[in-house]
C-alpha cells in the first residue's frame, strides 16, 4: 500500500487508474462497496485502484466549529482502504485554496493530470468543488471531455444508509454494536499505553490506559466488552473496557479508555501501541459509595465480558 500525501508525491508515470473519492472516515460498508466496485472494474481492465481522501476533513477547514470527530486517522484509513482493494491512497492536504477549486479544476488537476483516471467511482451522494457544486453528473460530463467514465454507487444497508455520520451517532448513543454493523467490524481506538494512577492494579484489575482527545470519536462513559490488540505482534486479547473519568475516585479528570485483559495480571504494555475494539456496552458509568462495591461490580463486569466474548 502506497500513501501519497500531496499531488507532488504521485509518480509521474502513474496510470491508467480507477479512482475512488471521498472522506472515507471509518471506511464503513458503504465505502467498501465503492472500493469493491472500482476493484472489479480495475481487474477487468488492468487498472490501478487509487483512493483519494482529504486531510484534514474539509469541515475542519470550512466550518471548524461543526467539524465531526474522526473515526480513523489517515494511516488507519489507508490501511483499511488497502484491505478492501485499493492499491494506493492519495491523502490530499485540504485548505481554503483547494476548497476554492471549481469542480472542473479538481477534475483536471487531480483526476486527469495527476492520476490519469480511466474510471471514477464515488458514492451516489458525492459532492465536490467550490460550494459543493459538483456531483456525479458533473463527473460524467467532464469525464466525457477528458476520457474517463464515472459511476455513482448507492450507500445502502437495507433500510439504513451507511454513513460516517450514522456511525458517529451510534457511538454517541453507546450503541457500539450498531456502529459495528455499519462498519463491518467493531469500532476501535488506537494509541500507545500510558502509565496511569495504577489504581486498577491495586484493586486486582490492572488496566492498559489509552488517552483520548476531543477530536477522536469515543463511545460515552461506561463499561464495555471488547478486545485489545497489540499492534506490534497482532496478539488479540479479550477485555473489559472502561471509558470515562472513574467517578468513584475524586481528582481524576482526564477521560481514559482503560482495558483490563481478562484473567491477565502479568502484561506489561507501557509504551506499546494497542488497538481497543468495542463489542458490546455493559453498563453506564457509576460512582460507587465504597471501594468494596466497586470491586464487586468490576467482578460482575468481567464475568459478563467473558460470557459475551468467549
Amino acid at each position: 500500500m502506497q500513501i501519497w500525501r500531496s499531488l507532488d508525491e504521485v509518480p509521474a508515470g502513474l496510470g491508467p487508474t480507477a479512482v475512488v473519492i471521498g472522506n472515507f472516515d471509518g471506511v464503513h460498508l458503504g465505502h467498501r462497496h465503492v472500493v469493491s466496485r472500482a476493484r472489479e472494474v480495475a481487474d477487468a481492465r488492468g487498472l490501478i485502484v487509487v483512493a483519494v481522501t482529504f486531510d484534514p476533513h474539509p469541515m475542519a477547514v470550512l466550518r471548524p466549529e461543526h467539524a465531526p470527530t474522526t473515526l480513523t486517522s489517515v494511516d488507519e484509513r489507508a490501511a483499511l482502504l488497502g484491505d478492501c482493494g485499493a492499491d494506493a491512497v492519495l491523502a490530499m492536504p485540504f485548505d481554503r485554496g483547494v476548497a476554492a477549486w471549481t469542480p472542473e479544476e479538481f477534475v483536471e488537476r487531480v483526476l486527469v493530470d495527476a492520476l490519469h483516471a480511466a474510471v471514477v467511482v464515488v458514492g451516489a451522494n458525492f459532492r465536490f468543488g467550490n460550494k459543493a457544486a459538483g456531483d456525479v453528473a458533473t463527473l460524467r460530463e467532464t469525464g466525457a471531455r477528458f476520457g474517463f467514465e464515472a459511476e455513482g454507487i448507492a450507500l445502502d444497508g437495507g433500510p439504513q444508509v451507511w454513513s460516517s455520520t450514522y456511525v458517529r451517532m451510534s457511538l454517541a448513543a453507546g450503541d457500539v454494536a450498531g456502529a459495528a454493523e455499519a462498519l463491518g467490524r467493531p469500532y476501535s481506538v488506537r494509541g500507545k499505553v500510558v502509565r496511569g494512577d495504577q489504581r486498577g492494579r491495586e484493586l486486582g484489575y490492572p488496566t492498559a490506559n489509552v488517552p483520548t482527545t476531543d477530536l477522536t470519536a469515543v463511545p460515552p462513559d461506561g463499561v464495555y466488552a471488547g478486545w485489545l490488540r497489540r499492534v506490534d505482534t497482532g496478539e488479540r486479547l479479550p477485555a473489559a473496557i472502561s471509558v470515562g473519568t472513574n467517578p468513584t475516585f475524586h481528582g481524576v479528570r482526564e477521560r481514559r479508555v482503560e482495558s483490563y485483559v481478562l484473567d491477565r495480571t502479568d502484561l506489561e504494555l507501557y509504551g506499546v501501541e494497542v488497538e481497543v475494539s468495542f463489542v458490546e456496552r455493559l453498563r453506564g458509568m457509576v460512582a460507587f459509595s465504597s471501594v468494596e462495591e466497586l470491586i464487586e461490580q468490576m467482578k460482575d463486569d468481567v464475568d459478563r465480558a467473558r460470557e459475551l466474548l468467549t
